[in-house]
């Protein structure tokens, strides 16, 4: 249950936008699960923030979470920031990403075949990208603070 009040308008338009996954039934899921609030964490990677020029989110900071059709549907609050080699991913994490996986090794072989798939390595410019135990993945913490289905 979200407890803030739904940011006015003007704040909306001023805060970043949250796009888990690429447009389509991937990121439906996602975004229902951080609607019904099973989906707490999630998992980026550096090399994409840094292929894309973006700084790492920071504890407190807020952004819009859009859907598939780019309506703005929640906003989330980061509450925790880690960067940790893929092997460091920890249980508690995975569990909190809402995509029932109950293993480390589950969701690593789910979330690699998205990192290694045609989509993600053309977001990176990189036909050949492969992630490894070594490779430094971005662990965000967040919590909803409004959800704004029918406030538009």
């Amino acid at each position: 249950m979200t407890s803030d009040p739904t940011p006015p308008p003007a704040e909306l338009a001023s805060l970043p936008r949250a796009e888990f996954a690429f447009p389509g039934p991937l990121r439906d899921r996602l975004v229902a699960a951080i609607l019904d609030g099973s989906k707490t964490t999630t998992t980026g990677l550096l090399a994409d923030y840094a292929h894309e020029g973006e700084p790492l989110a920071e504890v407190g900071g807020r952004s819009v979470v859009v859907d598939s059709d780019d309506r703005a549907v929640a906003v989330i609050e980061v509450t925790d920031v880690r960067v940790v080699p893929l092997a460091r991913v920890d249980l508690r994490h995975v569990l909190d990403e809402g995509e029932g996986d109950t293993s480390v090794a589950g969701w690593r072989a789910g979330h690699e075949r998205f990192w290694h798939g045609e989509e993600m390595r053309a977001a990176l410019g990189d036909p050949a990208f492969t992630v490894d135990d070594a490779t430094p993945v971005v662990l965000e913490r967040f919590r909803l603070v409004a959800d704004l289905r029918g406030t538009g």
